[in-house]
């Protein structure tokens, strides 16, 4: 019998904020797959071993997950993973692969997940809390009210369309901003709508700026800002 794979959301950095489904199916899996080069430099491994007591007697795997924007590399990457994966659950084996934030909002696992399923295995979808509702939160405020839409926006690959994006209506949430987050910051203050930002946020290095004028030139590829429309005053 065929092992199944679980594509796990282990939420954006508090691991208090892992799920009890996560945790369970974690601990429950044969093989544990944790994104980066080693096992105990990778953000997700971190989080989880703060809700998972026994993760370090489970059986973990580190599988390499390229930040290149290069197509051909990231589908051989891609490839390479799911076919190892594969190996694994031809063996009857179990595998949770681990994912920051929520496994359906830019996962680099769903590539793999989308190639497993279409060779026929089983696969399953955890999800987890999202950095831009855990972003919210800590900045304590909401992020859409009545009927304002939300739009979620990869900033680093659509920075050159940023006036265009700023100007929709309701909350932007600006994902990914990293090398390019001066320009962001720029076209954010030039809209004139207020702007947070929350870096690493639940992470020991958290960082909070309630202010885009004091977002700085550099931050972490794991920066999120929120902007929304100035609210009209009440007469």
């Amino acid at each position: 019998m065929k092992g199944r794979l679980y594509g796990v959301g282990v939420g954006p950095g508090d691991p208090e904020l892992m799920t009890i489904k996560a945790k369970k199916t974690i601990e429950s899996s044969d093989i544990v797959v944790v994104p980066g080069k080693t096992v105990e430099n990778s953000i997700a491994y971190r989080i989880a071993k703060g809700a998972c007591e026994n993760l370090d007697d489970l059986n973990l795997i580190a599988l390499e997950m390229p930040m290149s924007k290069e197509k051909k590399t990231l589908d051989q990457m891609h490839e390479k993973a799911a076919r190892q994966i594969e190996i694994w659950l031809d063996a009857g084996k179990n595998v949770s692969f681990l994912t920051l934030g929520d496994v359906t909002v830019y996962s680099t696992y769903m590539y793999v997940h989308q190639r497993v399923v279409k060779d026929g295995y089983d696969a399953a979808i955890v999800n987890g809390i999202t950095s831009f509702t855990a972003a919210a939160a800590r900045l304590n405020t909401d992020l859409v009210e009545r009927a304002e839409p939300l739009h979620v926006i990869p900033a680093t690959f659509q920075v050159d369309e940023m006036d265009a994006l700023l100007s929709l209506p309701g909350t932007k949430v600006l994902m990914k901003s990293g090398k390019e987050i001066g320009k962001v910051r720029e076209a954010v203050l030039a809209s004139g709508q207020k702007a947070m930002m929350v870096e690493n946020c639940g992470m020991e290095n958290e960082k909070v700026y309630l202010d885009a004028k004091e977002i700085p030139d550099t931050a972490s590829y794991y920066s999120l800002i929120i902007v929304k429309e100035p609210q009209e005053e009440a007469e």
